[in-house]
């Protein structure tokens, strides 16, 4: 059974950073695009950033170019979300998730291309 496992979400100043974590098992890890989604409340979800299998290519939406890096570790099955510079409008559930197919060269930056979620993880930003 697939499971993503997400930490690192919490309670934030504005301005300070936050760094997620999702974890996953080595055979489905290896060869997926992973993404970073968020929906806000009263919000639908949306893309955030996205890697592909190899690092060498991310994806982010415009607003968080600039402020949040993806990466991933594939010798640990970990993908990253380091947050910075962070602002009210980054206050949402963040889900990590994982593309259906293997080995794209880019990231897929259609949700329906990522068949597999995690539980989410709650960012909270105050002012």
């Amino acid at each position: 059974q697939v499971q993503l496992v997400e930490s690192g979400g919490g309670l934030v100043q504005a301005g300070g950073s936050l760094r997620l974590s999702c974890a996953s098992s080595g055979p489905f890890f290896r060869g997926r695009t992973m993404g970073w989604f968020r929906q806000a409340p009263g919000k639908e979800r949306g893309l955030v950033a996205a890697i592909s299998w190899s690092g060498l290519s991310t994806y982010y939406a415009d607003a968080v170019k600039g402020r949040f890096t993806i990466s991933r570790d594939n010798a640990k099955n970990t993908m990253y979300l380091q947050m910075s510079g962070l602002n009210r409008e980054d206050t949402a559930v963040y889900y990590c998730a994982a593309d259906s197919g293997l080995y794209r060269d880019s990231p897929s930056g259609l949700q329906t291309d990522y068949d597999y979620w995690g539980q989410g993880t709650q960012v909270t930003v105050s002012s």
